[in-house]
C-alpha cells in the first residue's frame, strides 16, 4: 500500500471537519473540502465579494476548519495542527485530490448524494490512491457500484465515531471487491497513527456498534414504559452500575442527539425487514414528539434533561415521557446500585445489580437479557466473532465490558436458565456454551459461535494485554494494590491497579522492590497500567484522617515515603520509562516526572492539581518544577524569573493538559519524550524506550549545586498574589497558599544563586505542605470534598 501523507476530506460539517482535525493531529497534510455557497452573505456583500470570490466559494470549508478552534472538547491536540488543513471546495479544487493518497467521503448520509459525488472524485484520483466512506450504516456495496473497477478494489468504508479524536473505534467494511492488503495496510496504519481500534463489519445497516447500541437503547425505552420507571430511574441503572458509561442512555441520547436516535430508528426500521426484532426499532411517540418540539438533546439545550437557574441555583430537570413535562430531578437509588457502587470490578458490579431484588435490578436484567440475546443472534450477520462486537462496543458506546463478555459476567448457564424461566426463547448455540473467553497456558481463546469451538486470540504486532500477560504467569510479585510484571527481555513492568490507581503506602513501597529487581536481574523497567487513568494521585483519605487527629508526625512519614519513591525512580540504576494516559494527576503526575523518559498516550491529562485542596506537590513535584526552570536558564544563559513564574503557575493554578501534545509546553515533557497514539501500543513503545537507553545507560546522582532563584523571585510572586488579592481575584487563604508555594519552588529565605541541593528542596516542599495541612481552611476543604462524596486525591 502507499505511504499516506495527504489525505482530502470531503464533506466540512461537524462530523468532516473533526476527521480532517484527527488527521492533522497524526500529523498528516489535509485538504478540506465542501459545495460552493449560493449565496452572499450581508457581510460578504458589505466587503463587495461576489459569488465568484474565493473567499466566498470556499465559506464552508473555511467555516468548518475555523470552528475547530472554538469547539469543545478540542477536536486538535494543539491549534497550530490546523495549519495542515486547506479549505477548499468541490468545484475548483477536487484537481487537489491527485495529491491525496487517502479520500475520505463525509457528506450527508443519503445514498444518491454520496453516488454522486463518487463519480466527480474518480476522475481526479491519483493512481493507487484510497477511497473510504464514513457512512454510519449505508451499503458499501451499492456506492461501489458507481465506481470503476480499479477503484473498487481500494474503496471501503472507514467509519469513525463522534467525536473521532476521542472515541477509540473505527469500523472497517471492505466492499466485495476490495484488495485485502489494502484492508489490512489502511487498517494498520489508522490503528498506529491515528490510535484508532479496528473493528471488522458485514455490510448491514448500521454495522455493529450502532445495531447492538441503538437496539439497546430502544429496548430500554421499551421496559422503562412497561414498567413505570422514570428517565432518571433508568439512567441510575443503565450507567457505570451496569458496566455502561456514566451517560447512561438518555445523557448519551441527548449527547448523540434526539433527532439522530430517531433517525437511525427510524433507518433501521425500514432497512431491517429480515430481523426477527425489526419492531424494537419502531421510534415512540414521545420521542417523535421531541423532535418536533425542537427538544434535541445537548444541542438544542434540552432534551431528556434541561438544565435552569433556579431561586436557588442551577437546578437539572429530567423530561417526563407520561405527560411531556419536565420536574425537578430527584437523584433515585435502588439498593442494588447502591451495593455495586463499591465495587471497583465491572463485572462484579454487574452480577450484583442483575442479582438484586428491587426494580432497578429487575430493569437491568430485562434490559441486558434481551440485549444480550439480540448480540448473540446478530453472529454472523454483522461480525463474524465475539471479539468484534464485544470491542465495537467497548470502544465505540465506552461499554466497559462487551455484551459476550457480560455473558461471562453473569455466567451463560445461569443467564439462559433465568431468560428460559421468563418465557423468553434462547438461541440454540448459546445452551452450547460455557463461557466465551478462557485461559489456557498463557493464552487468550474466545468461542466461535459459527463452528462451536475455541479459537485463539491472536496478539496484534506492537500492541499487549496485560491481563493475558499476568494471565501467563509473569507477575513476579504483587500486593494488593500494585503489581511487577515480567514484560520480557529483562524489562520490567510496575503496575498500580488500586481504585482509581490512587497511590498508596504499598505501592510506594514496592516502588523500591520494582526497582531493586529491574537493576539485579534486567535492564530497565516501565511504570505503566492498562486501568481507566494511569494515576489520579496519592488517596488522601488517611491525610484527612490524619489532619483531623494533629498526627503530623505520620503526615510528615507518609511525605518522606513519597519521596524516597520518586528518587529511587530518579535515580534509579537502570532506566525507568513512564506511560501517562489519560489523568494523570498530582502524584501521578510527581511519578512520571521522576522517570528517565516519559512516553505519554496522546490522550494524557497531567497536572500537579495538590492546590485544589489546599496543598502543594510535596513527592517531588514542586522540586522538580523548580529545578526545570533553574536548568532552562541555565541553558539558555538567562533570568530564571521567566521559567519559576510558569512552572508556578503550573502549581498555583492547577493546570492540567488537555492532550500529551500540551506537556512540553507546560515543562512536564521533555525532547526525549515521546507520545503513543494507539493505547495498546503504549507499553509496548515505553518498553522499546527503556532498551533504547538501556544501551548506554549512565544513572546520576542526586544534584548537590542548584542555584535557587531565592527570596528575590519568591517575593515578586508574593506581590503579584497580593496584588491579585486587593483586586478581589484571589482570597487571603488563597494568597497565603501562594505564598507557601513560592517560598518552596524559589528555595526559601536565601539570596539568589545559593547552591542547594535536591534534597534540600525537598525539605521545603515537605514543610510547606506540613505548614499547610495545619490550615484550619485546608481541613475544611478536604472535608467539604468528603461531605461531597469525591475522591480524595492530590
Amino acid at each position: 500500500m502507499r505511504q499516506i501523507k495527504r489525505v482530502a476530506v470531503l464533506g466540512a460539517g461537524v462530523m468532516g471537519a473533526t476527521i480532517g482535525a484527527h488527521l492533522a493531529n497524526a500529523g498528516l497534510e489535509v485538504e478540506l473540502l465542501d459545495v460552493v455557497p449560493r449565496e452572499i452573505t450581508e457581510e460578504e456583500a458589505a466587503k463587495g465579494l461576489s459569488l465568484e470570490s474565493p473567499q466566498v466559494r470556499n465559506r464552508i470549508a473555511q467555516a468548518g476548519r475555523d470552528g475547530l478552534l472554538k469547539m469543545k472538547p478540542a477536536p486538535l491536540y494543539l491549534k497550530e495542527y490546523s495549519e495542515q488543513i486547506r479549505a477548499g471546495n468541490f468545484e475548483d479544487h477536487m484537481q487537489r485530490l491527485k495529491e491525496c493518497d487517502w479520500v475520505i467521503e463525509v457528506v450527508v448520509e443519503h445514498m444518491p448524494i454520496k453516488k454522486s459525488l463518487l463519480e466527480k472524485v474518480v476522475p481526479n484520483l491519483a493512481p493507487g490512491a484510497i477511497v473510504s466512506t464514513n457512512t454510519s450504516g449505508l451499503s458499501v456495496n451499492e456506492m461501489a457500484e458507481v465506481l470503476p473497477p480499479e477503484v473498487r478494489k481500494n474503496f471501503l468504508v472507514t467509519h469513525f465515531f463522534n467525536p473521532p479524536r476521542y472515541m477509540r473505534l473505527l469500523e472497517i467494511i471492505p466492499c466485495r471487491e476490495t484488495d485485502p492488503l489494502i484492508v489490512s495496510g489502511l487498517a494498520d496504519f489508522i490503528s498506529k497513527r491515528l490510535g484508532k481500534g479496528i473493528v471488522y463489519a458485514k455490510d448491514t445497516p448500521n454495522f455493529i456498534a450502532n445495531r447492538i447500541g441503538v437496539y439497546a437503547m430502544y429496548n430500554g425505552m421499551q421496559h422503562m414504559v412497561d414498567m413505570g420507571l422514570s428517565v432518571e430511574e433508568v439512567d441510575v441503572v443503565g450507567g457505570t452500575a451496569t458496566a455502561r458509561p456514566k451517560s447512561a442512555v438518555f445523557r448519551t441520547a441527548d449527547l448523540v442527539g434526539i433527532d439522530t436516535l430517531a433517525y437511525v430508528g427510524n433507518n433501521s426500521y425500514e432497512l431491517l425487514t429480515e430481523d426477527d426484532e425489526r419492531d424494537t426499532f419502531k421510534v415512540p411517540e414521545f420521542l417523535t414528539q421531541m423532535v418536533a418540539a425542537g427538544h434535541l438533546g445537548n444541542k438544542s439545550g434540552q432534551g431528556f434533561y434541561l438544565k435552569k437557574k433556579g431561586p436557588q441555583g442551577r437546578q437539572i430537570l429530567y423530561f417526563d415521557y407520561r405527560d411531556g413535562e419536565y420536574r425537578p430531578a430527584t437523584r433515585p437509588k435502588f439498593p442494588s446500585v447502591e451495593a455495586a457502587r463499591q465495587q471497583d470490578d465491572p463485572a462484579k458490579r454487574l452480577k450484583m445489580v442483575v442479582e438484586g431484588s428491587d426494580r432497578g435490578a429487575e430493569f437491568a436484567w430485562r434490559s441486558l437479557r434481551d440485549t444480550l440475546i439480540y448480540a448473540v443472534k446478530r453472529i454472523p450477520e454483522i461480525a463474524d466473532d465475539v471479539v468484534n462486537i464485544d470491542n465495537a462496543m467497548k470502544w465505540g458506546f465506552n461499554w466497559e465490558l462487551g455484551p459476550f463478555e457480560m455473558l461471562d459476567a453473569l455466567g451463560v448457564e445461569a443467564f439462559v436458565k433465568r431468560a428460559e424461566g421468563d418465557g423468553v426463547l434462547v438461541p440454540e448455540a448459546l445452551k452450547k456454551v460455557d463461557s466465551f473467553y478462557k485461559f489456557e497456558q498463557g493464552k487468550k481463546y474466545y468461542f466461535d459461535l459459527i463452528d462451536g469451538d475455541y479459537r485463539a486470540l491472536e496478539p496484534v504486532e506492537g500492541e499487549v494485554c496485560l491481563q493475558i500477560i499476568k494471565k501467563a504467569g509473569k507477575v513476579v510479585e504483587k500486593s494488593a494494590n500494585c503489581s511487577i510484571i515480567d514484560l520480557g527481555d529483562g524489562v520490567f513492568g510496575f503496575e498500580f491497579h488500586s481504585k482509581m490507581n490512587a497511590i498508596t503506602g504499598d505501592i510506594l513501597a514496592m516502588t523500591h522492590k520494582a526497582i531493586k529487581r529491574a537493576e539485579e536481574e534486567g535492564q530497565g523497567l516501565v511504570i505503566g497500567n492498562q486501568g481507566a487513568n494511569f494515576s489520579v494521585g496519592a488517596n488522601l483519605m488517611m491525610m484527612a484522617v490524619a489532619m483531623a487527629e494533629g498526627a503530623f508526625e505520620d503526615i510528615d512519614m507518609a511525605v518522606r515515603a513519597f519521596q524516597k519513591a520518586t528518587m529511587a525512580i530518579k535515580y534509579s540504576r537502570v532506566p525507568v520509562v513512564a506511560a501517562p494516559f489519560n489523568m494523570t494527576l498530582g502524584g501521578g503526575c510527581e511519578f512520571s516526572l521522576h522517570a528517565d523518559a516519559i512516553n505519554a498516550h496522546a490522550e494524557t491529562y497531567m497536572g500537579l492539581v495538590e492546590i485544589g485542596v489546599g496543598l502543594l506537590p510535596a513527592g517531588g513535584g514542586t522540586k522538580e518544577m523548580c529545578l526545570r526552570a533553574v536548568q532552562l536558564a541555565g541553558q539558555y544563559d538567562t533570568d530564571v524569573s521567566p521559567f519559576i513564574f510558569k512552572n508556578f503557575q503550573n502549581i498555583g493554578m492547577a493546570k492540567v493538559s488537555m492532550s500529551a501534545a500540551e506537556l512540553k509546553g507546560l515543562g512536564f515533557m521533555g525532547e526525549g519524550d515521546s507520545i503513543t497514539p494507539n493505547l495498546a501500543r503504549l507499553i509496548p513503545d515505553a518498553k522499546k524506550k527503556v532498551l533504547s537507553l538501556a544501551t548506554n545507560y549512565r544513572p546520576g546522582k542526586p544534584l548537590q549545586a542548584i542555584p535557587v532563584p531565592g527570596r528575590s523571585v519568591s517575593a515578586s510572586i508574593k506581590s503579584q498574589l497580593w496584588n491579585m488579592m486587593q483586586g478581589g481575584f484571589a482570597t487571603e487563604y488563597e494568597a497565603k497558599m501562594g505564598g507557601v508555594i513560592a517560598d518552596a519552588i524559589c528555595g526559601g529565605d536565601v539570596p539568589a544563586g545559593t547552591l542547594v541541593s535536591e534534597q534540600y528542596l525537598l525539605n521545603l516542599e515537605r514543610e510547606g505542605f506540613l505548614k499547610l495541612c495545619g490550615n484550619k481552611k485546608t481541613a475544611e476543604r478536604i472535608q467539604h470534598m468528603l461531605k461531597k462524596g469525591k475522591p480524595l486525591r492530590n
